[in-house]
């Protein structure tokens, strides 16, 4: 098996890959490299001219780099897009890809503190470098700001009582574990959706440990100025509140309101969305690839302004 699997299945591959409608001579970016499963395709449709460049801020992607001359992976968030492309001369491309969330080898390491499958410390951290962890925003944060991302972030039900348990506990013991937390909160979790609860627990410290949400939408919002008129914008997300945010820049070009008219009552907006909804994975790929149940692909094309 080749290391990027290992590292990571890439989540439906080939749709991504023609959803670029990739040129030979085309210049692409992909901001989440990961194992670099997305990336290596996108270079097996790049002529000698073609250019691919890469973001990620997880240290480990470095170990999956690509040895080509077509090729560069910038060590960065991809909030840092725009100003990392003009450091390397680039003003627009030709598309760009983001599969968001996490990857599976960051699920799958233990020590990275991001799967409620392994007992390890709380961290969750994407990039190693911050100063905040899991363990930071737990035994920190008020409890106003814990009923706030579990209630926002996770869609956690008993969000309040939820962020009050913790504040009591933390008085006593710091709580700094997985298998710590889950003793903590064990009196609030549903019978029989044990797993369900945890996840959303996890998903929303680990939304606000990366500011994911935050680093999206100065992503997506760069997007409008990089992307040549016709160039594609190919988006992965899997949970709601990542694909909400997609969906409404892709339509409005904005997150929240309604699309903005000229004087004549026309829309003003950077993108024409591609497909009447979101692309989910094939039946052969939810049974392989178990990540790919919960994936939405969405899909837009940069208007050429008049």
């Amino acid at each position: 098996m080749a290391r990027e699997e290992v590292y990571h299945i890439p989540v439906m591959l080939q749709e991504c890959i023609e959803a670029l409608e990739i040129k030979p001579d085309g210049v692409y970016v992909d901001v989440t490299f990961g194992g670099g499963g997305h990336s290596r395709e996108i270079m097996k449709h790049l002529g000698e001219h073609g250019r691919l460049i890469a973001f990620d801020q997880d240290p480990d992607a470095l170990n999956n780099i690509i040895e080509d001359d077509r090729f560069l992976l910038i060590h960065q968030n991809f909030k840092f897009m725009k100003n990392n492309l003009r450091l390397q001369g680039v003003r627009q491309v030709d598309g760009i890809l983001a599969d968001l969330g996490v990857s599976s080898h960051q699920f799958d390491d233990a020590e990275r503190g991001f799967s409620i499958r392994f007992e390890a410390d709380l961290d969750m951290r994407m990039d190693q470098v911050s100063d905040l962890d899991a363990k930071k925003v737990l035994n920190t944060y008020t409890e106003e700001d814990l009923h706030r991302i579990f209630g926002m972030y996770g869609e956690v039900q008993n969000a309040r009582s939820l962020a009050k348990t913790i504040v009591t506990a933390r008085l006593t013991k710091k709580i700094e574990t997985v298998a710590g937390l889950k003793e903590v909160i064990k009196r609030l979790v549903p019978k029989g959706k044990e797993h369900k609860y945890h996840a959303q627990v996890f998903q929303a410290l680990r939304i606000e440990v990366n500011r994911e949400l935050e680093a999206l939408q100065e992503f997506l919002m760069q997007t409008v100025s990089l992307l040549k008129p016709g160039g594609r914008l190919v988006v992965m997300s899997y949970h709601s509140l990542e694909d909400r945010l997609v969906k409404n820049f892709m339509i409005k070009g904005k997150f929240r309101g309604e699309v903005e008219k000229d004087f004549f009552g026309n829309e003003i907006k950077p993108f024409q969305v591609v497909g009447r909804k979101a692309v989910t994975a094939g039946v052969k790929e939810l049974e392989s690839n178990n990540r790919s149940r919960s994936a939405k692909l969405r899909i837009a094309e940069k208007i050429e302004q008049s």
